[in-house]
This record gives structure tokens, sequence and C-alpha cells, in this order.
């Protein structure tokens, strides 16, 4: 009866010989649901069980927008400096390079260009994985070069935002964005060329004080947290219980901040069609 019954006691597994169950296999939504990694992903990184709107990159969002998820990036190698020498707990240095190993990108926001329903399209996405997706003055610059390359070969912009605002490692630099970024979609408009911007879990700070709400059409993903301060802080600040809901996407499309929420299944359709109607242009 050897076969079931161990015969020697005291055998162990090395630690480096012992199997792990792969980190992502499994994915547990604020819900309590447990959804399959790769089922996660073929839907769109939307829970199925609760259609919770997992958050993403921007390599996620270019594989939503682009055709065959085929693009050219823009500025690819720009990095942030740190020209103040700024340090807290540790160097702001540092904090760039461990940022870049850990995330494997190069600043908080990618830029590309592609096609889109067979169209061209440029697409600025953020990254909140990269401290916490904070908007620095490359960040800015990214996204002017990116309404610059609209503008040359007159391509649609859109925006894709998810930060907790301005990077305070770069103090005044990083605050310099908001007109920056504001000024070059102002040239955008008069060039008549259509911005859409879209903003995800979360977008707040300096982000939704500049860019973020200055599209031709404002749009949402369900659920996505809006706003300037966080709630604690306005609650704090204004001494008041806030309404239920508050500073969600949902309650900002209610009080007339937002055109519309769109789900992440229909965010390519949604754009496009837009894009079609302000460009009066056939639908594709």
């Amino acid at each position: 009866m050897a076969w079931f019954k161990r015969k020697e006691k005291g055998i162990t597994t090395p630690t480096e010989h012992k199997m792990d169950v792969p980190k992502g296999l499994w994915y547990k939504s604020p819900t309590g649901k447990i959804v399959d990694a790769d089922e996660l992903a073929r839907n769109l990184w939307v829970s199925p069980e609760d259609d919770f709107h997992v958050r993403i990159g921007s390599a996620e969002y270019f594989q939503i927008l682009f055709d065959n998820n085929e693009f050219t990036e823009l500025d690819a190698n720009m990095t942030s400096k740190d020209p103040l020498n700024f340090v807290d707990s540790k160097k702001y240095s540092e904090r760039l390079v461990e940022a870049t190993s850990k995330t494997k990108l190069k600043d908080a926001v990618r830029t590309a260009v592609g096609k889109s329903k067979g169209k061209d399209l440029v697409v600025c996405c953020m990254d909140f994985a990269f401290i916490g997706g904070s908007m620095g003055a490359v960040v800015g610059e990214k996204i002017a070069r990116g309404i610059d390359y609209s503008i040359k070969n007159k391509i649609p912009f859109v925006m894709i935002s998810k930060s907790g605002g301005a990077r305070m490692m770069e103090a005044a630099y990083s605050l310099m964005q908001l007109a920056k970024t504001s000024a070059k979609l102002a040239q955008l408009a008069e060039a008549k060329i259509p911005y859409i911007s879209l903003c995800t879990d979360p977008t707040t700070g300096g982000t939704t004080a500049s860019y973020a709400m200055l599209g031709d059409i404002n749009i949402a993903e369900p659920g996505a947290l809006i706003g300037f301060a966080g709630p604690r802080v306005v609650k704090d600040t204004t001494g008041k219980d806030l309404p239920e809901g508050f500073q969600t996407a949902e309650f900002v499309l209610e009080h007339g901040f937002l055109d519309f929420i769109s789900h992440r299944k229909e965010l390519k359709n949604k754009i496009n069609l837009y894009l079609d109607l302000i460009l009066n242009q056939e639908i594709r």
C-alpha cells in the first residue's frame, strides 16, 4: 500500500523547487467576483460577472482602438529629468529609474498614430502605473507634440486621461503643463480638427483642470472617478456630507460635465461615430 502512503517521514521540497500559482491568473473585482485573467482580457478587461471596468494602461487601449493593434508610437524615448534635484523619502531621480524598471514605460503617457476603423487617429493615453499617472513636463510635452502632429497631418485627436494630478516632484514645471496643453488644444480647435477626451478611473487634479475637460466631446467609462480634489478633501473642506455617487462618471454626467458614458466594448465604435458626425463624413 506504499503507493499512497508516505514511507519516509520528514520529506521536504526545497523552496526553489516548489510550484507557485502564477500571479495574475485570477482577478478579484471590488464586488468580490473572481474572474479568470484570460477571460477578462477577452472581455476587454471588463468583469463579465459585474461589468466592472478594470484599470488598464496604454497598451490595452491601443489594442482596443487601433485596427489589428497596429500603430506608430511618437516620441517614444522622451524621459523626465530632475531639474529641481527633488528629494522626499527618496530622490526623484531614483523614483524615475524605479518606475521605468517596474513598468517598462518611459513616462506616464504614450502617444501613437494608427488606423481606427480604417481612418487615421492620434491617441494620447496616460498610464497610471507610472508614478500614479502624474503629469510632469514630459507628459505635457508629449501631449503638445501629439496635438502638433494632429494639426500638421489633419488627423483627429483622442486623449485618454488616467491620472492622480500634477507631479509634485517637478513643482511649477508640472503646473505649467495645464496652460501649455490647453493652449495647444485651442490651436487644434482653430484648425477645426476634432478632439475627443476620454476620462477613465481616476481622472483627477490638474488633468481634470486642463485637457481632460476640454474635448469637443467629453466621455467617460462607467464608474470612473472624475474630479479635481478627492472626495475626502472636498468633504473636509466643505464640512458637509457628499451626495451618493459623488464624483463618479454617472454623477458628473448628470451634472452636465460629460456628454456620455461609453462601455469599453463600445468605445471604438462610439469614438469613430462621433468623429464621423463632427466631420460630416459617411458613418463607418
